[in-house]
């Protein structure tokens, strides 16, 4: 089975492998600081999702920082001056406070000439007119792709995750983002406990049928992590979750259900090995890799 990945779709539009730079913008979010609620969604970390980015720091650092992680992985023969990247702020909700200065940041993030795009994670109720305005005219220079949290189309699954806000509000964003000509990458998470696997193909499908289409999508193995609300139900009482062979198989039906063109942004994702819980083959990302990519060369 053939689908669009991320590395293909950099490849395809800037002639060399394109890297992420997990960058910090200093936020928080609504759904921790008491103005939506409080502790977040039980799946969430301290680090609000991003336990690999940047310490909060001077931009120039946290990219200087974030380059020389990155850079290792970069083969030598690559000069640096022709490296290219995205700047992935990844933490929390990085549309949420103070406005003027996260649009300074913004624009001085993509002053940067080997940064060649910008990644935005965020939430669909934190989405003002001017930010999406100010956003749109960036993305007139270089490429800007609004990440958004949406998880599962069900209810009642976001008030068991404690997510905050209704699928209206989601509509509401991915129409005035789409609208102003902005790239929607939406976040899925397989295998949270309350949901079925009818239930996870359901939201896929959903999201199959936007207008418009699909830019990107994440597709996110449920990971239990220490220090969330869901680690302290898993510990008082155990739910299901996938073994390898069978979130490979999930993922097969996903991709199945999906539009062609829409860009595969991931298909598992990692957390970090101090933290995890369960399960304990996700860290072991070459494996997992291996095994999905041959699984899904087959169908």
């Amino acid at each position: 089975m053939n689908y669009l990945s991320l590395s293909d779709y950099l490849k395809d539009k800037y002639e060399t492998k394109v890297y992420k730079l997990s960058l910090t913008s200093g936020c928080t979010c609504p759904n921790r600081d008491g103005t939506i609620s409080t502790g977040g969604c039980i799946f969430c970390s301290e680090g609000g999702s991003g336990d690999f980015a940047a310490k909060f720091m001077p931009l120039n650092e946290q990219i200087t920082s974030a380059r020389k992680l990155v850079d290792s992985k970069i083969p030598a023969k690559i000069p640096l001056s022709e490296r290219k990247y995205i700047a992935y702020f990844q933490s929390f909700t990085n549309t949420y406070g103070d406005q003027q200065r996260l649009m300074t940041l913004f624009k001085e993030v993509l002053s940067y000439p080997e940064i060649v795009g910008l990644s935005i994670g965020t939430r669909p109720d934190c989405l003002s007119d001017e930010m999406i305005d100010f956003l749109a005219a960036l993305n007139k220079t270089k490429e800007v792709w609004v990440e958004l949290g949406l998880q599962t189309i069900h209810e009642e699954t976001a008030r068991f995750i404690n997510r905050g806000y209704e699928l209206s509000v989601f509509e509401d964003a991915y129409k005035r983002l789409t609208d102003a000509g902005l790239k929607v990458v939406v976040h899925v998470i397989l295998g949270l406990p309350c949901e079925s696997e009818s239930d996870i193909l359901e939201t896929i499908k959903y999201l199959a049928n936007l207008n418009p289409t699909l830019f990107g999508i994440k597709l996110q193995l449920l990971h239990v992590l220490k220090g969330t609300k869901l680690a302290d139900m898993y510990e008082k009482e155990p739910f299901h979750i996938y073994e390898l062979e069978e979130y490979c198989e999930l993922v097969g039906k996903c991709l199945q259900l999906l539009p062609k063109e829409t860009v595969i942004h991931r298909l598992t994702g990692d957390g970090p090995k101090k933290l995890l819980i369960a399960p304990l083959w996700s860290g072991n990302k070459k494996l997992v890799m291996n095994t999905m990519r041959k699984y899904i060369s087959n169908l």
